[in-house]
């Protein structure tokens, strides 16, 4: 046995080694449509713009990212507190001005509130304006973040998505920005380290423009993109201050030429007119958004949208998310599409202004859905995303069955099983002809949870075996 060993090339070894661990998992059978798929992805990707920036390949955190991306952009004020998971990015920031790489003038302040009060200032001011902060710091600024968005004000804040105390957590997950999502804020989603850094670039455009003004949410996962190291394509810094441009605000408190008031007491007369602006403003952004991203494709050449589809095409079975958990439900449609399943994905990228009229279009042809919710309402009635889209979906006349999920609260691990359960979950909710239950939680430890070795049967046309969640974990309903 051990002279055969010594005959395997590096190769075999590894793929003998990666049978001994995996030898209960079900085999890997490549369809004919995933071998169709992948010929047409092939010539879809052959077909991409290829982008007028000087292109570089790097290895980079996500706050690595955002920084050199904020380094590339050279704006004129950045006041910040720190909190983790967003401390490096005030830390890297300061690093490059100390080192006279960019100007920006960096202010230190004594809590968030501050930061978003000078950051507020500063863009009231005439001045490029950001910060950054996470979690309890967001919620610090809660006052501030109702005052930037009515006072119209283009200044962007790079949100490292940190759940919400209590009980004490430092791990990811949604509920600090998708408490403010009623602020008047644009939010903006990234999957990756790469989407991070493009979306802080695009950012300034669309909150600059004059049919938006409004501040912008850069979010992104705490931990599992602000701190994990990715291979990333960055793109050279003249394309990128070429692309942003200058900032010359019309109006401004330091333009003596025309004085006025930034903020002024709104009584009723006055404060309804105020909200509906900024409604319309909400709205225009979608348009800007998706102009902004095309000009970007000409740029980078990576190509961006309101959402992205995964392999929905054809999908009977579709999981719509946000964030970093988009690359774990990929795998899973990936794998099983092997089996001839068709499943897709819709990863939102754009929370606000919320693409509602356009994700029930993406999902008219889908005989079930599952909607992803990384943070908690508390109404009974489902999360965030689950609500409105289930509502966009009521009001495009859509009658499909749809179940909305809990994931990853508190930094629980969503894993790329889970993903394949959810999709055995919905499907069999359209093979049954059952009541989808709601308001699942994934991950959800549970002492009655089927062992790990229990394995779930589809039966039907598109045939597979599917295994439950491991260590004992399953859905629970």
């Amino acid at each position: 046995m051990a002279s055969k060993e010594k005959n395997l090339n590096a190769e075999e070894q590894a793929m003998q080694a990666i049978d001994a661990v995996n030898m209960n998992q079900t085999p890997s059978v490549e369809s004919p449509f995933d071998v169709e798929y992948k010929a047409d992805k092939k010539k879809r990707d052959g077909s991409k713009t290829k982008g007028t920036a000087l292109k570089k390949r790097d290895r980079m955190s996500g706050n690595e990212a955002v920084a050199l991306a904020i380094k590339q952009v050279n704006p004129d004020v950045m006041p910040a507190f720190p909190i983790t998971p967003s401390t490096e990015l005030p830390q890297m920031v300061s690093t490059y001005i100390s080192n006279g790489e960019i100007d920006t003038e960096f202010i230190p302040v004594e809590s968030e509130h501050s930061s978003m009060s000078a950051a507020i200032g500063a863009s009231a001011a005439g001045a490029r304006a950001l910060t950054a902060t996470s979690s309890a710091g967001l919620a610090f600024m809660w006052e501030e973040l109702y005052i930037a968005a009515s006072d119209r004000l283009p200044l962007v804040l790079c949100l490292v998505n940190r759940t919400l105390t209590g009980p004490l957590n430092i791990n990811c997950d949604h509920s600090d920005s998708m408490g403010a999502r009623d602020s008047g804020w644009l939010q903006v989603y990234a999957e990756t380290n790469e989407e991070a850094y493009d979306n802080f670039i695009m950012a300034y455009r669309v909150t600059e423009h004059p049919d938006v003004r409004l501040p912008m949410m850069v979010c992104y996962d705490g931990f599992i993109t602000s701190h994990a190291v990715m291979n990333i394509e960055t793109i050279d810094t003249a394309s990128v201050r070429e692309f942003v441009g200058e900032y010359e605000p019309d109006n401004f408190l330091l333009n003596k030429d025309m004085p006025m008031a930034v903020g002024p007491y709104a009584n009723s007369p006055f404060y309804m007119e105020t909200k509906y602006n900024q409604r319309n403003a909400m709205k225009n952004a979608k348009k800007v958004i998706l102009d902004v991203c095309a000009e970007y494709e000409k740029v980078s050449g990576r190509k961006y949208s309101l959402f992205e589809e995964y392999r929905m095409e054809d999908a009977k079975y579709a999981i719509v998310i946000m964030g970093s958990a988009a690359g774990q439900t990929k795998d899973a449609v990936d794998k099983l599409r092997e089996y001839g399943i068709h499943v897709g994905m819709i990863k939102v990228r754009v929370f606000r202004p919320f693409p509602g009229e356009e994700l029930a279009q993406a999902l008219k042809h889908c005989l079930s859905v599952a909607i992803m919710d990384r943070a908690e309402s508390f109404s009974g009635m489902g999360g965030p995303l689950g609500s409105e889209l289930k509502a966009a979906m009521f009001d495009a006349g859509l009658d499909i069955p749809v179940v909305n999920y809990f994931y990853g609260l508190g930094g629980r691990d969503y894993t790329v099983t889970e993903a394949r359960d959810v999709f055995k979950d919905i499907r069999e909710i359209v093979r049954r002809g059952a009541e989808p239950v709601q308001f699942k939680y994934i991950g959800l430890r549970d002492r009655n949870a089927n062992k790990p070795e229990d394995i779930f049967e589809f039966k039907g046309p598109d045939q597979m075996d599917i295994r439950v969640s491991g260590d004992g974990v399953k859905i629970s309903e």
